[in-house]
C-alpha cells in the first residue's frame, strides 16, 4: 500500500505540475482548473488513497464499476462524475452516488434522469455531452449529440426538475474535421460554450482534455480536465 501511495503521489505531482505549467503558458490562474481523476478499471483501494492524497473530484464510466466503488467510499469527501454513455436502464443507480452526469446527449435521458433525481430527492449537475464528430440530427462514434443540438438539450435540461445545467463537455474526436485537431476542437468547445451561457449564464462547466491532451484544453479555456492513465498508470483491462 506505501509503494501504491508513493506511486500515485508521484504521478499526480507530475500531473500537477503539467497543469500548473499550461495555466501559466496561457495566463491563467491554477485555480481555474479542476482535476477530475478517472478511476474506471481500479479498485476501491486507490480511491482512498487518491482521497488522502487531496483528490476531490473522480470519474468512472460504467455503472457496474462504480456503483459498488461509490458505495465503497461513501465516507470520503468525494464528487462523482460520471462520463460514460448512459444507457436509460443505469439511471436510477447512477443517480444514487453521481453528483454530475457528464454525457448527456439525448432527450429521452434527460426525462429519465430528472424522473430519478426528484425521486431520489437530489439536484443532479449535467453538462451536455457534444460530439464535434457528429453531423446534424447525428450523434458522435463515442456519444455526443451535434453541435446544432446542443441548444434544445441545454433548454430542457435547464427546465428539468431535479437537474441542473452546469456547462458542456467533449472528447476529442477520431474522425472528421477535428481529428488530431486536438487544440482547435476544444477552441470549437470553448466557443460553443460562450454561446450557451448568453442563454443560461451559470452553466460554466467546460470538461475537456485528458492524459494525453490537457495542455490543449487548458490553452483552450477548459474549466474541468480529467485524467486517469497519467495519475493510475496503464490500465490492465480495457475498461
Amino acid at each position: 500500500m506505501t509503494d501504491r501511495k508513493d506511486e500515485l503521489a508521484e504521478n499526480l505531482a507530475k500531473v500537477e505540475e503539467r497543469i500548473a505549467a499550461a495555466c501559466a503558458a496561457a495566463g491563467r490562474p491554477r485555480e481555474e482548473v479542476t482535476l477530475i481523476v478517472v478511476t474506471k478499471t481500479y479498485p476501491a483501494s486507490d480511491v482512498r488513497i487518491l482521497s488522502e492524497l487531496g483528490v476531490r473530484h473522480l470519474a468512472e464510466n460504467r455503472d457496474q464499476d462504480a456503483a459498488p466503488k461509490a458505495a465503497e467510499c461513501s465516507d470520503l469527501p468525494l464528487t462523482w462524475h460520471f462520463v460514460g454513455q448512459l444507457q436509460t436502464n443505469k439511471v436510477r443507480s447512477v443517480v444514487g452516488y453521481a453528483d454530475i452526469v457528464q454525457s448527456v446527449d439525448r432527450p429521452k435521458l434527460v426525462t429519465v434522469l430528472s424522473k430519478e433525481a426528484v425521486r431520489a430527492g437530489r439536484e443532479l449537475g449535467c453538462l451536455i455531452q457534444v460530439a464535434l464528430d457528429a453531423g446534424d440530427g447525428a450523434r458522435g462514434e463515442r456519444g455526443g449529440v451535434a453541435p446544432g443540438g446542443i441548444e434544445e438539450l441545454a433548454d430542457l435540461v435547464a427546465r428539468a426538475p431535479g437537474l441542473r445545467l452546469d456547462g458542456l463537455m467533449t472528447v476529442a474526436p477520431l474522425a472528421g474535421e477535428y481529428a488530431g485537431r486536438q487544440q482547435a476542437a476544444f477552441e470549437r468547445l470553448m466557443v460553443l460554450s460562450t454561446g450557451l451561457r448568453r442563454a443560461h449564464p451559470a452553466a460554466t462547466m467546460v470538461s475537456a482534455g485528458m492524459s494525453a491532451d490537457l495542455e490543449q484544453a487548458v490553452a483552450a479555456g477548459a474549466t474541468h480536465v480529467r485524467v486517469g492513465t497519467a495519475v493510475l498508470g496503464v490500465r490492465l483491462g480495457l475498461g
